[in-house]
């Protein structure tokens, strides 16, 4: 018999009287590790760590807020005749294109009040974002969602028959997409920050890059996964999302770069030494002739 994955029964774990969903609970988890990285690297650059640390918050909001509105909004289908679900983020349903967008314009308003960098902030960012990513995908395996076609695989994911969609209920395992994308964005984060060490990147090139691979590996997924879901003409509403910010993450890449490349040298200080070899010395400025009171 091939191996295969089995899925968890509940996606809650309980302590005592108190339920932890852990959808929600890694969820949490990857905004923790997403914080500390982006302080790190934030920091590390010379900045101030309060500068970010006040903007968590509302990032962190606008970014859940972000996620659940794009759910509902391009699966809008699932919550007709039941607009309350809406509200039950624990069940599952956010999105990272919402999140990343709903953030991103938290970030922009906040650093131009607070005259940041939206480049540098956007490159202290990108990296803890795929860690939580890696991270709170792993919720979908507790849910029980999101994965794809069926397959005998050794790695195959177990799924039970009462989560599998229509059609699809004499099929016993899938593909783990859940998984395949957390290895994604790893691989994805340790190809950006070996490429930052190497090579000298301009301002927003690590959040380009972070943009443009992502989702050159979500469009590939998205032909995986068999979950009921919009689509236009050939493919699902997100793979064309992928397609169009893919485009949009190399363009911008490509022309960060341009632009980093045509800019000015930056202007050398002088450093007061005026006696370099071969020159000759400067004389002193004569100085003003002082002028007695009395003389009218």
């Amino acid at each position: 018999m091939p191996a295969s994955i089995p899925s968890p029964a509940d996606g809650v774990l309980r302590i005592g009287p108190v339920p932890l969903h852990m959808y929600g609970l890694l969820i949490a988890i990857g905004v923790l590790v997403a914080v500390r990285i982006a302080l790190a690297r934030w920091t590390r650059t010379g900045h101030e760590a309060r500068d970010l640390e006040e903007m968590v918050p509302w990032v962190v909001i606008a970014g859940v807020v972000g996620a659940r509105a794009y759910h509902v909004v391009s699966d809008i289908q699932l919550f007709r005749g039941d607009w309350a679900r809406a509200l039950r983020i624990w069940e599952g349903g956010l999105s990272i294109w919402g999140a990343v967008g709903g953030g991103a314009v938290a970030v922009v308003v906040l650093a131009r009040r607070r005259g940041l960098s939206v480049l540098e902030l956007g490159d202290a960012i990108a990296p803890g974002l795929l860690a939580a990513q890696a991270i709170g995908r792993w919720g979908n395996w507790f849910n029980q969602e999101l994965f794809g076609r069926p397959t005998d695989l050794p790695w195959a994911l177990e799924i039970d028959l009462v989560h599998r969609p229509a059609g699809y209920e004499g099929f016993e395992t899938f593909h783990p997409t859940f998984l395949y994308e957390s290895l994604w964005v790893l691989l994805l984060l340790g190809g950006i920050l070996w490429a930052e060490r190497r090579v000298r990147l301009a301002p927003g090139q690590v959040f380009a890059a972070y943009v443009a691979g992502y989702t050159f590996g979500r469009f590939f997924l998205e032909q995986l996964r068999i979950d009921p879901a919009n689509t236009i003409g050939p493919l699902r509403l997100n793979a064309w999302v992928s397609v169009v910010l893919f485009a949009f993450g190399v363009g911008w890449f490509v022309w960060l770069g341009r632009r980093a490349r045509g800019a000015p040298p930056p202007e050398v200080a002088p450093t007061g030494d005026t006696s370099g070899a071969g020159s000759d010395p400067v004389p002193p400025a004569p100085s003003p002739a002082v002028t007695d009171p009395g003389d009218h």
